[in-house]
């Protein structure tokens, strides 16, 4: 399908209006909303304000919407393995918090993950468990995580899109290896979930966490948590409130238990205003299609690639082989520092950010290749 074709009858322009003015490429971080977003909020906001909780079962029928659509972009098996949490750091922090760790047990990550997905992992060096992380930058980067574990391994936890550079992981080949020796598959999926099609069966993942803010499109404060059915026992609680029971209507019900879908993760009242925003911004992608999608933002990598290798004055950072590179690029100038070319950009309407010794550039589906030029140029003129 031609660049320039749109799968569907969506207008970008009117959907993304920050287009005619702003140069936005930093979806890694935090993204700007579709305005079928800010009209969900909108129309929400103004129902609660002239009427209350009147529509309250409408507002549910919203959040039962959002764990279908949730379930459709990572195909999980049953929406029962869909929670929808906080954050990322919640996710992982009820993962790490919640597995029957033993002193002299040791879990497996990579150098250079996101701060969520090792602070929350060396707070259990208390327990006795021991973070183990590899350096993955030679030829084969998954046999050097996997040199690291041993019989006392009992998780490995790894970000699907290294935030600073766009690196992808072969996550099938680690999830086939964790189900064959019993250990544990966690994935920090916030830098590809939206970006990119993402299948959790295929991975063999037990664990799946991702805020909605980046990729995904959505605000801050509400994030999927996906939970493997057959482990949802596994997990210890350790937050418990009347959201979480398997009579969560019955308020009197003295008797209760937690509820045996990846709900039990919710300990209390639901975020319904993000909820809204998140299941709007994900309408939005799944009527365009996660193949098309990821088709767009590999095209505006490809682009990235040519033209920053073009460039004498640039150095590109980001892994170039096929497979390995995702919606992030980030590269150098070879005679500006970062925070002069930083500043330069930004200056110019240029929204990007300082990441893994370089700039990092993260557009999305929607973003025309003419704002990418513009932005290079600009990084190119001194």
């Amino acid at each position: 399908m031609p660049s320039h074709q749109a799968p569907s009858k969506i207008n970008l322009q009117q959907e993304f209006p920050l287009l005619e003015s702003i140069h936005y490429l930093n979806h890694a971080a935090v993204s700007p909303w579709p305005m079928r977003t800010a009209d969900a909020v909108t129309d929400f906001s103004r129902e609660n304000a002239t009427q209350g909780s009147q529509h309250y079962l409408r507002w549910i029928n919203t959040e039962t919407t959002l764990r279908k659509q949730l379930q459709q972009l990572i195909n999980a098996r049953s929406v029962n393995e869909i929670a929808l949490l906080k954050n990322t750091s919640e996710a992982l922090s009820v993962v790490a918090f919640g597995l029957p760790w033993q002193s002299g047990d040791n879990i497996v990550s990579i150098k250079g993950e996101f701060p969520s997905n090792r602070v929350v992992w060396q707070a259990l060096k208390p327990k006795g468990v021991e973070l183990r992380l590899a350096d993955i930058n030679s030829a084969n980067p998954e046999q050097d995580l996997l040199k690291l574990v041993d019989k006392r391994t009992r998780l490995i936890t790894v970000s699907s899109v290294q935030y600073a550079s766009g690196f992808q992981l072969d996550l099938a080949s680690i999830g086939a290896f964790c189900r064959e020796n019993n250990i544990r598959f966690c994935v920090d999926a916030i830098q590809s979930i939206g970006a990119l099609q993402f299948d959790a069966q295929a991975i063999q993942a037990d664990f799946i966490m991702a805020d909605g803010h980046k990729w995904m499109l959505g605000p801050e404060g509400v994030a999927l948590f996906y939970c493997r059915e057959e482990l949802l026992e596994e997990l210890a609680l350790h937050q418990y409130g009347w959201h979480m029971t398997d009579t969560f209507t019955n308020y009197d019900d003295d008797n209760w238990q937690p509820i045996d879908t990846a709900r039990r993760f919710e300990c209390g009242s639901p975020n319904m205003l993000g909820i809204h925003a998140l299941s709007a911004s994900l309408s939005l992608l799944l009527e365009f299609g996660m193949k098309n999608v990821e088709a767009r933002i590999l095209e505006n990598t490809r682009y990235l690639f040519e033209h920053i290798n073009k460039a004498e004055q640039l150095t590109l950072l980001s892994n170039t082989s096929e497979g390995r590179y995702s919606g992030i690029v980030t590269f150098r100038h070879r005679t500006m520092d970062n925070d002069t070319l930083f500043s330069l950009l930004t200056e110019n309407g240029v929204m990007c950010a300082q990441r893994g010794g370089g700039i990092r550039f993260s557009p999305h589906f929607y973003t025309p290749k003419e704002k990418i030029l513009h932005a290079l140029n600009i990084a190119t003129q001194r």
